[in-house]
């Protein structure tokens, strides 16, 4: 059965969800197809047997400094105010993480004054100039032990390489304060959906001009479509076959556990996530009623195994990944029909706003190019099933 529309995006996550929003708010026809039996990609989130609201595929902390991808998203969702906070777990002792003077204070046995932080770091730092991999930066800012203590293991089982094998924006993301502000990130706005994401997308996707299509492959959807343009936001290396070879990505394995014997307004953990960079396989356990704020008997939690198999969750930035992703880039760059938009379609480390605002850039540029009316035509190229 062929089915005709404006435009095919496939990938219900927020870069597809996004992109298809925006272009039905712009009057075309969206036809949205994901493999998946629920839209919201990996920040899709349910109720457990016991009640309580989960992240299946482990915590999303929406934050971000953008007005406007904040208003956008808005429209679709109240919001509950959250700012998260991270500890590691080192010898039996928890230090805040991001590194700021608790930490500092307590891995050394100082008593520093904030405007010591510094000074003090800069005379145990390891001075790298240039700059060009994650132990660069984390040497050149804090040094050695609070390197091998705090991000040395966690690379390791994160990323399943070590950090002079990374590129340097990966540690670049963490940053190190002088103060004791403990807050994991520092963005103007912090905030989880109050009723969850997938009330989110189920919002975002109610409109007569997108027909959602779930369990759906890519190429089934492709092959049933008749239409103008395609918007991908599967792993680019998937959608030409792998022509060149396969693109590394990490994936999880996730633990889900519940603790019963917990009061309503209690917690297990003395933080929403406890990050473990020495001890145990898995890297971090996460307290979900922490995150979302609910009042409810016992408590579910999720331990998270980094892997190299499974579905692709983050692409691995480094010098020989970088490489092959720009020969696919190429490919995608001689498109005409087809766009490619999201951390797995880009190949890039983004955080949720970065993909909403990415993909509202794109839904808004295609949304011009295709106001003319066009007939639609049948799009045929390599994809993967």
């Amino acid at each position: 059965m062929s089915r005709k529309a404006d435009v095919l995006v496939v990938g219900a996550g927020f870069a597809g969800a996004t992109c298809a929003r925006a272009l039905a708010d712009a009057g075309l026809r969206v036809r949205l197809i994901d493999r998946r039996p629920h839209a919201g990609g990996n920040a899709w989130d349910r109720r457990d047997e016991h009640g309580i609201l989960v992240h299946p595929y482990g915590p999303h902390i929406f934050h971000t400094n953008s007005d406007e991808v904040l208003a956008w998203l808005s429209r679709f969702t109240c919001w509950r105010a959250y700012e998260h906070h991270v500890l590691a777990s080192i010898d039996g002792k928890t230090y805040p993480i991001p590194i700021n003077r608790t930490t500092i204070n307590r891995f050394y046995g100082l008593a520093l004054r904030e405007d010591e932080v510094f000074a003090f770091l800069e005379s145990v730092r390891e001075p790298r100039d240039p700059i060009r991999t994650s132990e660069d930066v984390v040497l050149n800012s804090v040094g050695r032990r609070l390197c091998d203590a705090f991000f040395r293991g966690y690379t390791r089982k994160q990323w399943g390489r070590d950090l002079e094998d990374l590129a340097a924006g990966v540690a670049a993301r963490i940053p190190v304060r002088s103060s004791d502000d403990d807050r994991y990130f520092s963005d103007k706005h912090q905030c989880m959906p109050a009723d969850g994401y997938a009330e989110l997308f189920e919002s975002m996707l109610r409109h007569p001009h997108i027909e959602l299509e779930l369990s759906c492959e890519f190429r089934r959807g492709v092959d049933e479509t008749q239409v103008r343009h395609t918007v991908y936001t599967g792993p680019i290396d998937a959608f030409y076959d792998c022509r060149y070879g396969q693109l590394a990505y990490r994936s999880l394995r996730f633990e889900h556990f519940h603790v019963p014997e917990v009061a309503p307004s209690a917690f297990v953990q003395p933080a929403p996530v406890i990050n473990y960079p020495c001890e145990f396989q898995y890297t971090r356990i996460t307290e979900f009623k922490q995150l979302t704020g609910q009042i409810r008997h016992g408590s579910s939690l999720v331990r998270e195994f980094p892997t190299g198999t499974g579905d692709p969750y983050y692409p691995i930035p480094c010098a020989e990944t970088e490489e092959l992703y720009r020969r696919y880039r190429d490919l995608a760059d001689t498109e005409t029909d087809v766009s490619f938009v999201g951390r797995l379609a880009q190949y890039r480390y983004y955080n949720m706003d970065q993909v909403v605002a990415a993909a509202l850039h794109l839904a808004r540029s295609l949304a011009n190019k295709l106001s003319a009316p066009a007939a639609p035509r049948e799009v045929v190229f390599a994809a993967a099933g």
